[in-house]
C-alpha cells in the first residue's frame, strides 16, 4: 500500500493467465513471454493515468533496460497478478518495476527502463511536462510494496 495525500492507496494490480504459447517447452513461462507480461501490465497502468501511447505521435518510449528475477514457476492457466509501480521518473526517462504473484506468493519481479524518444532524430529528448507530471504523481518511494 502506498500513501498518497494522507489516504492509502492501493497498488495498481494487471491480472492475467499465463497463455498457452507463451510456454516453453518445460511447461513453463518462456522467459521472454513475461516481458509481455510486463508491457501489458505497463500500458493498462498508464491508461489509468491519462497517458496512451500512440504510434503516430512524435515521440515513443522504447526500452532501454529490462530485467526479470524468477521466484518460481509460473504455467499454462496459472493465473498472475502483476503490481506495477514507477520507481523513478528521470529527465528523460522512467523505471517502472514489477512485482508478479501467483497464488499470492512472490513469482517474478522485474524492471523496465523506457526513455523518451523523439521519433524523427531516435535521440533521446525530455519527457513532455504533461506526462513527466502524471508520472511523478503516481510514483511510489522505495520499499513501498
Amino acid at each position: 500500500m502506498l500513501w498518497k495525500n494522507n489516504q492509502m492507496t492501493p497498488p495498481f494490480v494487471f491480472q492475467t493467465r499465463i497463455r498457452f504459447i507463451d510456454t516453453d517447452a518445460s511447461g513453463r513461462i518462456h522467459y521472454t513471454a513475461m516481458f509481455r507480461y510486463f508491457e501489458s501490465a505497463e500500458i493498462e497502468f498508464l491508461r489509468t493515468l491519462g497517458i496512451n501511447y500512440d504510434p503516430k505521435s512524435p515521440i515513443n518510449f522504447p526500452r532501454v533496460h529490462v530485467d526479470c528475477d524468477f521466484k518460481m514457476a509460473m504455467e499454462h492457466d496459472d493465473v498472475i497478478d502483476i503490481h506495477v509501480r514507477v520507481a523513478h521518473v528521470g529527465n528523460s526517462s522512467v523505471r517502472f518495476e514489477f512485482k508478479t504473484l501467483k497464488t499470492g506468493q512472490p513469482a517474478a519481479a522485474g524492471i523496465v527502463v523506457v526513455a523518451c524518444m523523439d521519433r524523427n532524430t531516435q535521440r533521446s529528448i525530455p519527457i513532455p511536462e504533461e506526462i513527466r507530471h502524471k508520472l511523478a504523481l503516481a510514483a511510489s518511494p522505495a520499499g513501498t510494496w
